[in-house]
């Protein structure tokens, strides 16, 4: 198995996974680097996983049905550019080969899915968490609640840690200057933004990166760590209790992380 990520926009990662002869792909908002992508490798596009609603994901599935030989697969709790096979958490399909488990992950939207497969011939399992999971940091809160998202985020921390975590955007710089502001200390924090930033300047991309990783850096799967909690304390020293709850912390976190610039 192949996974490329196809930028298309100004950070937007299009998944593609592929066999050699055939593709399936993640969250197409554009068309047209998809299209690129398969005719250079001589791909026939197998199916397409959606995660959300939002149109930078959605944007070129009717402009692909043409080229499409198999299902549109996406959240049963989403408006979405018709037909698709509606899926909720719990739910599993197959293609290319892979048994692929759906997750309900609302957060940053109300219905949000991912798609895990723990079995990739050749490779360590595949997470595509749309835009609840970034590196170094989670999406924002558009439809769901802080409990909500921080029960997604944690559920995602739970896989294993040799998972590939193929999030939507590279954002993964900007959530790093906002993680080591909140956890200073943190060496393999540290060290992961030395590594990301020359990977960026030789024009790579910095994802996928590994789940463990993201449990040792991302401050928004730490909530429950002393460190994450006294920082959320000191930026909102009258909101939070002595003792707040990850949720409080989580919550703290994120609306901080909102206005970081």
């Amino acid at each position: 198995m192949t996974l490329t990520p196809v930028p298309a926009f100004d950070d937007n990662y299009l998944w593609l996974l592929d066999n050699g002869r055939e593709a399936l792909v993640v969250d197409p908002g554009d068309a047209a680097p998809v299209l690129a992508a398969l005719d250079a490798r001589g791909l026939t596009l197998a199916g397409i996983l959606l995660t959300h609603h939002h149109g930078d994901h959605v944007g070129g599935v009717d402009a692909l049905r043409a080229h499409l030989r198999g299902p549109v697969y996406g959240p049963a709790g989403e408006k979405l550019p018709e037909p698709v096979a509606r899926l909720r958490g719990g739910d599993v399909i197959e293609l290319l080969g892979l048994r692929l488990a759906v997750l309900d992950v609302p957060g940053h939207t109300a219905g949000h899915i991912a798609y895990f497969a723990a079995v990739v011939p050749g490779g360590d399992p595949l997470l595509f968490c749309g835009d609840t999971l970034f590196s170094a940091g989670c999406g924002r809160l558009f439809e769901g609640t802080p409990a909500q998202m921080h029960a997604s985020l944690q559920s995602l921390a739970a896989l294993p840690g040799a998972t590939r975590v193929c999030c939507a955007h590279e954002y993964t710089l900007s959530n790093l200057r906002f993680a080591r502001e909140v956890d200073p200390g943190n060496a393999a924090l540290a060290a992961h933004t030395a590594w990301c930033e020359a990977e960026r300047a030789a024009g790579r991309p910095t994802l996928p990166v590994p789940l463990g990783t993201e449990r040792r850096i991302n401050p928004f799967l730490r909530c429950t760590e002393p460190a994450l909690r006294d920082a959320a304390r000191r930026h909102a020293p009258l909101k939070l209790a002595a003792a707040p709850s990850p949720v409080e912390v989580f919550a703290t976190l994120r609306e901080w992380k909102n206005g970081f610039r």
